[in-house]
């Protein structure tokens, strides 16, 4: 595995990080054991990062880490979050967070999901979210203060330049990378660690392999791998957060950790060449949708609207009924409260979208 410094923290962090919102399900429920399993071996193979969050798998996601920490033989460090905006509310998440994890600190502890300017000014306020972690760092509970965002790369640098965290983690992937680039750019000029998430697009990468080929070189068995090796490849990116849920998928993504070989300047231009403007429209599927009051899975309705923007609307209502096994006309349950579309990270207009899928017809009836 190879290792890079997170910022100016002094920490060597593995080029694959682990991200700890993809874990299986048996039946219903979580087996611990089994998808502690899953963690151990990505120790085993070289991780030391790992991330997880409150909510993440049903809030299973910290019980089943601490389930891994236990058997963990390497070091490892130890990212979570929290998007409390009122700096008691954090402290108790904060609190909550070590205790389910049986940690005494945090080494990052997020600042979670700023989207916009506006947001991150409500966390800086007295006696809000960051003045709270400062705190909670002089105390020893946390190691380095962190933020995690799907901004614009000009509002992260705005965020970056006024010097008040150590590191952060982005959206940032084939798909979107002309748009946010100037963000990453922005924070390793500063000394900060960056992690990226969603390197896959939310599935949509893998899914669409034939259409995203072209991202693939000669050192790439596949997209997956090229789409890693995109991310993990950049001098600006500390660690590639993937999502891992199976003992297969550990192993095919510590690979790429293994055998870095960078992208060549050349080729990057080539990719950025094939992308155009409404690919930042793409649905990304970091989920942060999914709280609808009428329990619509809005998320899974998004990644299926992707196929429509990519040219195949019949694949849409394909999607929705043979890989979510949900119903089109369920859309229809919709009722415009805009609470979808205040926490789309990407700022879609999922409403209309909604919409639109409601009134898609299926050619292959």
């Amino acid at each position: 595995m190879i290792y890079k410094k997170y910022g100016n923290t002094g920490k060597e962090i593995s080029a694959i990080g682990f991200g700890g919102m993809r874990f299986p399900k048996t039946g219903d429920s979580y087996d611990y054991d089994k998808c502690a399993e899953i963690v151990v071996h990505a120790n085993e193979l070289g991780v030391n990062y790992f991330d997880t969050a409150p909510g993440y798998n049903d809030d299973h996601s910290e019980f089943i880490m601490s389930h891994a920490f236990k058997n963990m033989k390497k070091p490892f460090y130890v990212s979570t979050k929290s998007s409390q905006k009122d700096g008691s509310k954090l402290r108790e998440q904060l609190e909550t967070s070590l205790k389910r994890m049986n940690l005494e600190k945090i080494n990052f502890f997020h600042i979670w999901c700023i989207l916009s300017l506006d947001d991150y000014r409500s966390r800086m306020v007295k006696g809000g979210a960051y003045e709270a972690a400062l705190k909670a760092k002089e105390e020893g509970l946390i190691e380095h203060i962190v933020f995690s965002t799907h901004c614009t790369g000009d509002e992260i640098e705005t965020i970056v330049n006024e010097g008040c965290f150590e590191g952060m983690t982005v959206g940032y992937n084939i798909l979107n990378f002309p748009f946010r680039q100037k963000g990453l750019e922005a924070g390793y000029k500063k000394g900060l660690g960056i992690a990226t998430m969603n390197p896959l697009g939310g599935g949509l990468i893998p899914q669409k392999a034939d259409y995203f080929d072209f991202i693939r070189s000669e050192d790439d068995k596949n997209v997956v791998d090229a789409a890693l090796r995109f991310n993990a490849s950049h001098d600006e990116i500390t660690t590639v957060l993937a999502g891992m849920s199976s003992i297969e998928e550990v192993v095919q993504n510590c690979k790429v950790g293994d055998n870095l070989v960078k992208i060549e300047q050349s080729k990057l231009k080539e990719i950025e060449g094939r992308l155009f403007n409404s690919m930042d429209k793409l649905c990304t599927g970091c989920r942060y949708c999914e709280y609808c009051p009428k329990k619509i899975p809005v998320s899974k309705y998004m990644l299926s609207y992707n196929n429509h923007i990519l040219g195949n609307t019949q694949e849409v209502l394909n999607n929705i009924k043979y890989h979510w096994g949900i119903k089109q006309e369920d859309v229809n349950n919709c009722i415009e409260c805009g609470l979808c579309e205040r926490k789309c990270t990407q700022h879609l207009p999922i409403i209309n979208r909604l919409k639109e899928i409601s009134a898609f017809e299926d050619a292959s009836k």
